[in-house]
């Protein structure tokens, strides 16, 4: 995630070093980049009126999932 600045009349990003580093991004090679504005969830989903617990939410919503390790060990076991 990188932050939005002012640079003279414009507005300006900077890629971070490791970005850089990871992707061989190098001073003036041209980069082809998707611009999505970090949103706050509550302001899509609303605010969730419950007494329930970040956790256990959560847990509510995995319940039924099977985890890549799970599915691993029941190929490798049937």
């Amino acid at each position: 995630m990188v932050t939005v600045k002012k640079w003279g009349s414009s507005i300006a990003v900077i890629i971070p070093k490791e970005i850089a580093k990871n992707q061989g991004i190098k001073e003036g090679d041209e980069v082809a980049i998707n611009i999505f504005k970090k949103g706050n969830l509550g302001d899509i989903f609303g605010t969730l009126k419950t007494k329930l617990t970040g956790q256990q939410l959560k847990d509510m919503a995995r319940k039924d999932w099977e985890s890549a390790s799970d599915r691993k060990f029941r190929r490798e076991h049937t």
